[in-house]
């Protein structure tokens, strides 16, 4: 048999294991091989009865000298004891709900058991042991009770002893395929080749070996994800596009307009993007940069720069919320510029003639932007839409990058080619990504970073506040409303789960929602002031009102889910209170934070918290530490991996290469290593195995679209 063998044409797997296999996955020998183990017991610690000490992990060799299976009635439990001897000692052996043991296991049979010591008030036993059978003291090939033993992920019926014992029947007759990376790399990188490394997973003889072949995997999957980003590069390459010039006259025009100086960061990714912008080819950046770095004024020169070429600018962002927002705030920069502005979302449309706003219809959108009247288009998904028809679209520009699918920014670069030629691509992120990542996940982006704060911004101040605390939290709000400024309090939750009520105590209660807040400070904590409350799932002109609300001053307190995390810009805002601070990622947490700060005043972020967990308080010590945006993210993706740090799931990706996303050190490794190959071979030519399994790669994860 070979790895592409059926798993049913395996003898022994009838219909009922095939069901428990294909559960877990597993349809060939292949995909046996590569379910790997999510950890090992240790059972190496070979002891004598008379030697063991409570507490430990043991394994111990003797006879059965007595065994039965009872049944409780008071807990409806099965309990299965034996008694074990050996030439020093006996001890009692306990299983709970595996009454076939006792017919498995025989008086009189030699037994190597494996497990944890335990004391009740009958004294120290083994506590849920591994088991099997063996026929000589000395015997060594112990699968399940000698050295590291594998523990897999289950379904009910097939367990990691059945998973471990099918392993072991096949290993032998299966033709192993060559190994695709290529034994100078091997060598170089000293990694073992594809046949050990599988051994060393499933049967090792040290963790550090297992460890070793684990890394190699995770060293071919990055490789080869490496391989396809740098040749989704290469294609995007000879592809052509609009010449931008940029009309320096104009640009100059408008940072005189503007009451603050640029930063050295913003300086220089502007000339980073109008150098791509002036380009035969399409430019594909990504701008990262920190909540309030003004990311935007550097989009707005993009899309100025874009305009006065008689191109068009379709500005994309992923709530309603944030699309009103640019809106607003490009309409506003651009009313001197003769610049016409449209909005289009699923509630509703506007347009900007020059500066002055009114509202329009979904289908005037559509006609004045199929004119080539509108100059920018701003809208969340409805942008990508078969009425919605440019002109003649010079730059798309994509605000928070990683809320959007592959498929959603391929689907508006694609849809808009005129004659060949592709549009500019500008995206946008405020998430703090360590570069690493960035590059391998969108690494047909290039990357500018605003590293720094414009310099009229005060540091936010941030703390833990402990629940005795609260009631001070709370007059410290309220002398900072007394003083003109303004409140955002953000809650886990919209609504307390189903069913719950006061008197529940489950941690789904404890995790506060938005509503519960919003009663409990209306009503009970700052009955004098105007508290207001916004969630996604309000209405879009309630939300609308809401936040315009607030941001002329009329509300004091906002409570709000993470609907606020991207697009709300408030400068009076001076307080950031997030309960349930514990309940966020660290990347989270700092876009919150961000939201106040923009304005002259103090600013503060109050982290609440009811659990006491170190690794709660770890991750909290940590944002209130963090001078660092991008050394926070690094932490962030090491707790919860790429794929929940960045909020969303890549295409395609499974979740072992997420894993292996998290250490970037590997990530730069296998990038390197990839560069090198393409530029000596870039067609892979030297290189079957790496081209064959580049294709498998690319035919089975959707990621570069």
């Amino acid at each position: 048999m070979d790895f592409n063998t059926p798993i049913n044409l395996i003898s022994g797997v009838g219909a009922y294991y095939q069901q428990k296999l294909f559960k877990l996955g597993i349809k060939t020998v292949r995909d046996l091989f590569f379910h790997f183990p999510k950890r090992y017991e240790d059972f190496s610690n070979f002891k004598n009865i008379e030697d063991i000490e409570i507490g430990e992990i043991a394994t111990i060799t003797g006879k059965i000298a007595d065994i039965k299976t009872i049944r409780t009635w008071k807990r409806k439990m099965f309990i299965t004891e034996a008694i074990i001897e050996d030439e020093t000692d006996s001890l009692r052996a306990i299983w709970f709900n595996q009454p076939y043991i006792s017919n498995t296991l025989k008086i009189g049979n030699l037994v190597s058991l494996a497990g944890k010591i335990a004391e009740n008030d009958k004294g120290i036993y083994l506590s849920n042991p591994s088991y099997e059978k063996i026929y000589d003291v000395a015997d060594i090939e112990r699968r399940e009770t000698g050295g590291l033993v594998p523990v897999y992920s289950e379904t009910a019926g097939l367990t990691s002893r059945g998973i471990r014992f099918l392993l072991k029947k096949i290993w032998s007759d299966v033709k192993f395929p060559a190994d695709p990376l290529p034994i100078n790399l091997r060598q170089q990188l000293d990694l073992p080749d594809l046949k050990t490394s599988l051994e060393q997973i499933h049967f090792p003889n040290s963790i550090e070996q297992s460890e070793l072949s684990q890394k190699r995997f995770s060293f071919e999957d990055l490789f080869i994800l490496e391989l396809l980003v740098f040749k989704e590069r290469q294609k995007i390459k000879k592809e052509k596009s609009f010449k931008v010039k940029a009309n320096m006259d104009t640009l100059k025009d408008f940072a005189d307009s503007l009451n603050f100086q640029f930063t050295l960061a913003q300086r220089r990714t502007i000339l980073e993007i109008l150098r791509d912008l002036a380009k035969p080819e399409p430019m594909n950046r990504l701008l990262e940069g920190d909540v309030g770095s003004g990311k935007t004024i550097v989009a707005a020169i993009a899309a100025l720069a874009t305009v006065k070429n008689n191109f068009q600018v379709a500005f994309m962002a992923p709530t309603e919320i944030l699309s009103q927002q640019h809106f607003r705030t490009l309409s506003q920069l651009f009313k001197k510029f003769e610049i016409n502005i449209g909005l289009l979302t699923s509630s509703g449309a506007q347009i900007s003639w020059a500066g002055l706003e009114s509202k329009a219809t979904k289908k005037e959108i559509a006609k004045n932007c199929e004119s080539g009247k509108l100059d920018i288009v701003i809208g969340t998904h409805s942008l990508i839409s078969k009425n919605l028809k440019f002109e003649d679209l010079g730059l798309i520009i994509i605000d928070e990058q990683h809320r959007f699918g592959v498929e959603q920014r391929a689907s508006l670069l694609n849809s808009n080619k005129k004659d060949g030629f592709a549009p500019h691509l500008l995206a946008m992120t405020a998430t703090p990504i360590p570069r690493t990542l960035a590059l391998t996940i969108w690494g047909d982006l290039d990357i500018s970073l605003i590293n720094e704060m414009p310099a009229n911004r005060k540091p936010i101040l941030t703390k833990v506040v402990a629940p005795e605390n609260r009631s001070k939290a709370y007059t410290f709000i309220r002398s900072e409303i007394k003083n003109g400024r303004q409140v955002f309090v953000i809650c886990p939750l919209i609504a307390p789960p189903a069913g719950d009520t006061k008197q529940s105590f489950s941690p789904l209660w404890e995790r506060k929602s938005a509503t519960q807040e919003y009663e409990k400070l209306k009503k009970q904590i700052f009955p004098d002031l105007n508290i207001a409350m916004l969630h996604g799932k309000m209405p879009a002109k309630e939300k609308e009102k809401i936040m315009k609300d607030f941001s002329q001053g009329e509300i004091d307190i906002l409570v709000s889910t993470s609907v606020i995390e991207v697009g709300i810009d408030v400068p009076n805002a001076s307080i950031m209170m997030i309960e349930g601070a514990d309940r966020f990622g660290l990347a989270q947490l700092y876009q919150f934070r961000g939201r106040v700060g923009r304005g002259e005043h103090q600013s503060y972020c109050l982290l609440f918290t009811e659990s006491g967990t170190k690794n709660a308080t770890d991750r909290l010590d940590a944002i209130v530490k963090a001078k660092n945006s991008f050394e926070l993210a690094e932490k962030d993706l090491q707790i919860r991996g790429p794929g929940d740090f960045l909020g969303f799931r890549q295409s395609g990706i499974p979740d072992y290469l997420m894993n292996a996303l998290k250490n970037l050190d590997l990530v730069q490794l296998a990038r390197d290593e990839a560069e090198k190959i393409l530029k000596s071979d870039p067609e892979l030519k030297k290189y079957p195995l790496i081209k064959e399994r580049l294709a498998q790669f690319q035919q089975n994860i959707d990621i570069l679209n």
